[in-house]
């Protein structure tokens, strides 16, 4: 009587989706069943080895948009000191701030007196010994920066800036006593401007075989030119002064023959193509400055007065169109006769009016602001009378404010990664390069390879013998976590311990596949360089562009003596602005360093070629070259790009990102 009740209430559809379910559950918990002992030992066996992340891939330029990284905590206690290295168990990589090349009083003893390059090598001591006491100071806290106020006035200190007058003036023999400089303490700023009263010298007899080559008989060439220049005076020691506007009058001695006006701009020696003003009028197509045109027109000895050719003439003449009336010009300087000169910051561009009248605009370039140009020089066949500047800024920000405002958390090196790195890219930089660090920060530093830590990339710094810039550095270097510092006292001549610091690096702290090495300047397409890498798999190589037979330079600011290097030939090498080479070669340098067997030369790029030729005499190395790893400037689809100054490494980061393609800004 029950059953027959029960089953009058179940209709057989919903019977059979009753038991559907029962074993659809049933299914769930023997797959539970199975899947638990594997949870636990996911540990041992390796289960979630395929969550980790894949290598980036990138197929195309489109793939360069910004990516966010985990930052590295700023309460982490050893971020900076603590040696780090990648274990084969996977412990996590710590960044190590300081370089683990060994260093001590007798690195260099086998290298005797007898060796041509123990100068170099007694330098090197000399800079160990030294740097080692700066750091040492550093670490314990004795330095602190002579600019650091007392604590009493730390609040008083705070947001303070630099005050400056708003003219200048100063008489000829002054001028001259300073040194034929007018600093400019907060620059200039919009509107701002110079007037200078001259006299051009009368033109004197020149044998400098730069400005003419004289055969045996020839008379010697005549000249009077000057210089005036815009520079910044506040740069690195050892280097000239960027010249932010170079204003060149030729009166007489031109290779052309006639009187013209170059205006360039030079950063870190090379300088920009130049715009030369030779007596024509811009052409109408020609783009303006402030509506201004770039170069005036005065009258030529070859042009009759006119520019109007003779058919324009003889048309006018057979219409009946009267001459226009113009007025012709000079050239505007002349020996021996007095002028005045006035030097005008536009919004496009620097204005130069000379006795009233506009003479030329030289259009800003990319790389400099009107608050770099911090001093006013005048060289040359002139006879200053008086500067006068006014319409200067009252004040500007001071130096430590502007890095506090940098220190933003999104310009922090990423964490570095447990697995294997592929690329590894040493930066050699300066210490009062802070500008150039936080340009590749913002710019090719914020690639996918990198913020990925796919590719890691460090800054390679010595100690300066300057302390606050040693305090200053140390901050930056904790804060950001890509600065190594290598602790010797800095020299220019010393600057191959960098590279060999960077090989130590790569090999022993990041396990590095590919060691590159490029310079604070350089804009790396980091995409590109790795795949050309990767080219050569695990053989032995040396990528750069190439110099095959260059013979070292006996005379001049490059000179080398036949006691630094007695061959006629340099070895094979690639320009030291980018270069890669393989691990193995990499892990030669280090261990023949660290045999005191490793020969070292001023020239740090002829130096690796030396090294790898020795390398090569018993494993053979894969050389290739290429013009893309550019020496001197940019070139269209770079693979990297020298030269280039802050705000040129911000715009070609601009133009990779949004047009997606490899260009260059050569505009300073």
């Amino acid at each position: 009587m029950k059953r027959s009740k029960f089953e009058s209430l179940v209709s057989p559809s919903r019977l059979r989706l009753l038991q559907f379910l029962i074993g659809v559950l049933f299914l769930y918990l023997l797959f539970v069943s199975f899947e638990i002992p594997l949870v636990f030992k996911a540990d041992s066996d390796g289960f979630f080895t395929d969550t980790l992340p894949r290598p980036l891939i990138l197929e195309s330029e489109e793939d360069f948009s910004y990516k966010t990284a985990p930052t590295r905590p700023d309460n982490d206690p050893d971020r900076v000191h603590n040696p780090g290295s990648r274990s084969p168990e996977g412990n996590v990589r710590e960044f190590k701030g300081v370089s683990g090349l060994l260093f001590n009083d007798s690195s260099f003893d086998n290298i005797g007196s007898k060796d041509e390059l123990s100068v170099l090598h007694k330098t090197a001591r000399h800079a160990f010994v030294v740097g080692k006491k700066l750091w040492d100071n550093l670490q314990s806290g004795v330095q602190k920066s002579d600019s650091e106020p007392e604590p009493q006035s730390q609040s008083q200190n705070k947001n303070q800036t630099e005050s400056c007058p708003d003219s200048i003036s100063l008489s000829g023999p002054e001028f001259v006593n300073q040194g034929r400089i007018l600093v400019l303490p907060c620059g200039l700023t919009l509107g701002s401007h110079i007037t200078v009263v001259g006299m051009p010298h009368w033109a004197h007899a020149e044998n400098d075989p730069k400005i003419a080559v004289l055969r045996e008989g020839d008379e010697s060439v005549m000249v009077t030119q000057f210089m005036m220049e815009l520079q910044g005076l506040k740069t690195v020691d050892g280097e000239d002064p960027p010249r932010i506007l170079h204003f060149n009058p030729r009166l007489k001695g031109d290779w052309s023959g006639k009187p013209v006006i170059e205006q360039n701009t030079c950063y870190r020696m090379q300088w920009g193509s130049a715009l030369r003003c030779e007596g024509w009028k811009s052409r109408a197509d020609e783009e303006t400055v402030d509506g201004e045109v770039k170069c005036e027109k005065w009258i030529r000895d070859d042009d009759n007065g006119s520019e109007e050719s003779k058919t324009t003439w003889w048309l006018n003449r057979l219409i009946g169109r009267k001459k226009k009336v113009t007025l012709d010009w000079q050239y505007p300087f002349a020996e021996g006769k007095l002028f005045v000169l006035t030097l005008r910051a536009g919004l496009e561009g620097y204005h130069v009016n000379v006795d009233g009248r506009h003479i030329t605009s030289f259009p800003y370039r990319t790389g400099f602001v009107l608050e770099d140009a911090t001093g006013l020089s005048l060289k040359g066949d002139l006879d200053v009378h008086s500067v006068f500047a006014a319409s200067l800024p009252n004040s500007h920000p001071s130096f430590d404010p502007q890095k506090h405002l940098e220190r933003l958390s999104k310009w922090k090196a990423p964490p570095l990664p447990n697995g294997n790195v592929e690329l590894f890219i040493g930066i050699l930089s300066a210490g009062n390069h802070f500008a150039e660090r936080m340009a590749v920060r913002k710019s090719w530093l914020q690639h996918k390879l990198i913020k990925s830590s796919n590719v890691v990339a460090h800054f390679f710094v010595a100690l300066s013998g300057r302390k606050e810039v040693n305090v200053e550095l140390k901050k930056e270097a904790d804060y950001f976590g890509d600065i190594v510092i290598v602790p010797y006292m800095d020299n220019y001549d010393l600057v191959v311990l960098k590279t060999v610091a960077i090989s130590e690096y790569g090999v022993r702290t990041m396990a590095a596949k590919y060691i590159m090495k490029c310079d604070d300047d350089t804009f790396v397409r980091v995409d590109s360089v790795i795949k050309e890498a990767k080219k050569y798999g695990d053989k032995s190589m040396y990528i750069g562009n190439m110099n095959y037979y260059h013979k070292p330079l006996r005379d001049g600011k490059w000179a080398v003596t036949y006691e630094e290097w007695p061959e006629e030939d340099y070895p094979p090498y690639a320009n030291g602005p980018g270069y890669i080479i393989s691990s193995n070669i990499a892990q030669f340098i280090v261990a023949e360093f660290e045999k005191h067997k490793l020969r070292l030369f001023k020239m740090e790029d002829v130096s690796m070629g030396m090294w790898v030729e020795k390398f090569n005499s018993s494993k053979p190395v894969e050389y290739e070259h290429s013009l893309k790893f550019c020496q001197f400037g940019c070139v269209e689809d770079y693979y990297t790009a020298h030269y280039q100054s802050p705000r040129q490494m911000l715009c070609m980061w601009d133009k990779l990102i949004n047009v997606g393609k490899p260009q260059c800004c050569n505009m300073r």
